[in-house]
C-alpha cells in the first residue's frame, strides 16, 4: 500500500485518548538515558518495562522503588499519585500491546519501555504491526529515541564508526540464517564497519563468513554491555583483537550484552599511555584530509 492510498482519520485522536510511548532509555543507566525518555517515563500513567528494566529506573528513582509498590505493580509516586508498573517478558510482546492499547483509550499515557534504542532490534516494529492488526488507527504513538549498542560500544573503543558502517542482528528468530549470511557477506565485500548484535548465536560462523572476504589483520571490538558499568548481566567490557583471532576469544563474548565491532580496511589503532582505541577516518589518513 503506498502513502497515498494509506487510511486517514479525519476525526483525528479522541481528546480522551493518552498516548502511547515507545521508550528507548539506551544502557538503562542515567548517564546514557535521554531528558526525554525519563521525562515520559516519569509522567506516564502506566510503564511497561522488564524486570532488568525496571531494576534501572528504579535505582535512577525514575519509577518509585518497590517498597511503594503493591503486589498488583500499582506504585505511589513522592506527590501522591499513582503508576502501574507492568513486567515485560519476551513471551507476552503481543499480549502487552493489546493492553497499550487499551491503556492509551481509557485515557492514559504509556511508557513501552525498550532497551537501546526501540527502532534499533527493539520494540517500535512490533507496536506498528500490532496497531495495524488490530486497527489501531486511534492510539497516537510516540517513539522516543534512545543510545543503541553500537554507538555506546563504539564510543567506548574510540572513534570505528565515523565512516559508514552497518548493523547486522545474528539472531535467526525472524529470518533464516542464509539471509543473514548474504547481508553479511555483502556487508563484508562492501568495505563497511560492521557492527553484530546477539553475538550469543552464530558470532564464530559469521566471523569465518567476514574473513572470506576481508583480511584477517582487520581489527575487532568485543564490547560487552557498553554503558551499564557493573550493573549489566556481565558487567561492561571491551576488548580489542583482529578478525583472524576473534572467534578464539569466545570468553569475552558474554551473551545478549555483546557487541563485536569489525574494522574495515582504513580501521587503525590509536595509543595513548593507558589504553588502545580504535579510528576509523571520516576521509583521508591526514588531517590535512579533513
Amino acid at each position: 500500500m503506498s502513502v497515498e492510498d494509506a487510511p486517514t482519520d479525519s476525526a483525528g485522536t479522541p481528546d480522551d485518548h493518552g498516548t502511547l510511548y515507545v521508550v528507548g532509555i539506551g544502557p538503562g543507566l542515567p548517564d546514557h538515558m535521554t531528558k526525554r525518555a525519563k521525562e515520559v517515563i516519569e509522567s506516564a500513567d502506566v510503564v511497561i518495562a522488564s524486570s532488568l528494566y525496571q531494576e534501572f529506573l528504579r535505582d535512577d528513582g525514575t519509577i518509585p522503588s518497590e517498597e511503594r509498590t503493591d503486589d498488583e505493580g500499582i506504585a505511589t509516586r513522592e506527590d501522591g499519585t499513582e503508576q502501574e508498573i507492568v513486567r515485560s517478558t519476551m513471551g507476552r510482546q503481543i499480549e502487552l500491546a493489546r493492553a497499550a492499547f487499551d491503556y492509551v483509550r481509557e485515557g492514559k499515557d504509556v511508557a513501552h519501555v525498550s532497551g537501546g534504542d526501540p527502532s534499533v532490534y527493539g520494540k517500535s516494529d512490533l507496536i506498528f504491526k500490532m496497531a495495524e492488526e488490530e486497527s489501531a488507527t486511534d492510539v497516537p504513538i510516540e517513539v522516543v529515541p534512545g543510545m543503541t549498542a553500537a554507538l555506546g560500544g563504539a564510543a567506548n573503543v574510540g572513534a570505528p564508526l565515523c565512516n559508514d558502517f552497518c548493523t547486522v542482528s545474528l539472531s535467526d528468530k525472524w529470518r533464516g540464517w542464509d539471509e543473514i549470511e548474504e547481508k553479511l557477506r555483502a556487508a563484508a565485500i562492501s568495505d563497511f564497519v560492521i557492527v553484530l548484535y546477539n553475538c550469543w548465536r552464530n558470532y564464530e560462523q559469521a566471523v569465518e563468513i567476514v574473513r572470506e572476504e576481508r583480511t584477517d589483520d582487520a581489527y575487532v571490538a568485543i564490547v560487552n554491555d557498553a554503558g551499564r558499568a557493573d550493573a549489566g548481566r556481565n558487567g561492561e567490557s571491551q576488548f580489542i583483537t583482529t578478525l583472524g583471532e576473534a572467534a578464539d576469544h569466545d570468553d569475552k563474548v558474554s551473551g545478549m550484552g555483546t557487541s563485536l565491532i569489525i574494522g574495515n580496511h582504513e580501521t587503525e589503532t590509536w595509543h595513548n599511555d593507558d589504553r588502545t582505541y580504535l579510528v576509523t577516518p571520516r576521509g583521508g589518513r591526514d588531517v590535512d584530509d579533513f
